[in-house]
């Protein structure tokens, strides 16, 4: 099939060249951002292949559909980007990759946490200059630390095993509870109590109406003083604002952040030239006990390895009229982010 792959970076070219050896497709890498002044670029294409930033709204999917596109193969868990009803409206498929390697998602998430409670970015910057005082480094053991894991699908399923290993008493949230994930010594609870009890809360759930804003100036009122928040899931899971209030009364005491609501013009790209425009992002970035990565936590050999054999591998049981399993449907949506 004639693929299109829209932001394209140079290691989105290798990986997924090394994994057409096997299966032959026609790919054409284009570095532009999908969205609409970009999508005639998919003309002559049978599908497209966009990542976690690009636009995938319904006027996007019609210029799509026009183009001639039939399958849109996500390399990425999350679809929050995509419109799901208008793809179905104009026929065509959406598939992703659900699991290339929760355990790159759940690593970073506990290297997070870590870096950012024992100061190490303030640490690493203070030696280089020279400075070896120790005050204002002050961290904490996890141990015995009570952990809330929101989402308990692959990610948060591994976090949470990672954690036991730690020491921490760990609690979780999910509609959907995991048996599994209560064999590590889990509880479940509803989320006033894991805000109220918890001194880490991760995040590892999908975007969706019900969870935007999931953090929010109500949820914090109901978390305890000096809360750890980490999020590696999707930025739109937290108010970004409402966190900044929390972080200058000093009711939120450590975040750590692997993606931001409103990342999409910022990360992926060298802007060290530039001046941010993004005042809001601009303000974490003023805070000694704020960490943040650029939507890195995905980005291992493995995990590349594993979204390019998937991604290729969905485009090939299209073409061959079936179904991958990737599929995804409106109505059954569910699972990490």
């Amino acid at each position: 099939m004639r693929l299109a792959v829209f932001s394209t970076r140079p290691y989105d070219e290798r990986f997924l060249r090394a994994a057409n050896e096997r299966y032959g497709h026609d790919l054409t890498f284009l570095e532009a951002k999908l969205d609409p002044t970009t999508a005639p670029l998919a003309e002559g294409h049978d599908a497209v292949c966009p990542f976690v930033n690009d636009d995938l709204s319904a006027g996007v999917i019609e210029r799509l559909a026009e183009a001639g596109v039939r399958l849109l193969t996500l390399r990425s868990a999350g679809f929050n980007n995509v419109d799901l009803e208008a793809a179905r409206e104009h026929g065509i498929t959406v598939t992703r990759v659900p699991a290339y390697s929760p355990y790159a998602i759940a690593e970073h998430t506990v290297a997070l946490m870590l870096a950012v409670e024992r100061r190490l970015h303030r640490a690493y910057n203070r030696v280089r200059d020279g400075n070896f005082a120790l005050e204002g480094l002050l961290g904490f053991d996890l141990r015995n630390k009570r952990v809330g894991i929101i989402g308990t699908g692959r990610i948060g399923q591994i976090v949470a095993r990672i954690l036991r290993g730690f020491g921490c008493s760990l609690r979780a949230y999910d509609p959907f509870p995991n048996d599994e994930v209560r064999d590590y010594g889990v509880r479940y609870v509803d989320l006033d109590t894991m805000f109220a009890e918890c001194d880490v809360i991760t995040l590892h759930c999908p975007l969706t109406p019900e969870t935007h804003h999931l953090i929010d100036a109500a949820a914090l009122a109901k978390m305890r003083p000096g809360v750890m928040i980490v999020n590696t899931s999707r930025g739109a899971l937290i108010d970004t604002r409402a966190v900044i209030e929390g972080l200058k009364d000093g009711h939120v005491g450590n975040l750590a952040l692997d993606v931001y609501e409103e990342e999409g013009d910022l990360f992926f790209e060298d802007l060290s030239d530039q001046v941010i425009q993004d005042d809001v992002f601009s303000r974490l970035l003023t805070f000694p006990n704020v960490l943040i990565t650029a939507h890195q936590a995905f980005f291992t050999q493995e995990a590349l390895t594993n979204i390019a054999d998937t991604t290729l591998g969905n485009t090939t049981a299209f073409e061959r009229g079936e179904p991958s399993g990737n599929e995804i449907v409106p109505e059954e949506v569910r699972g990490d982010a």
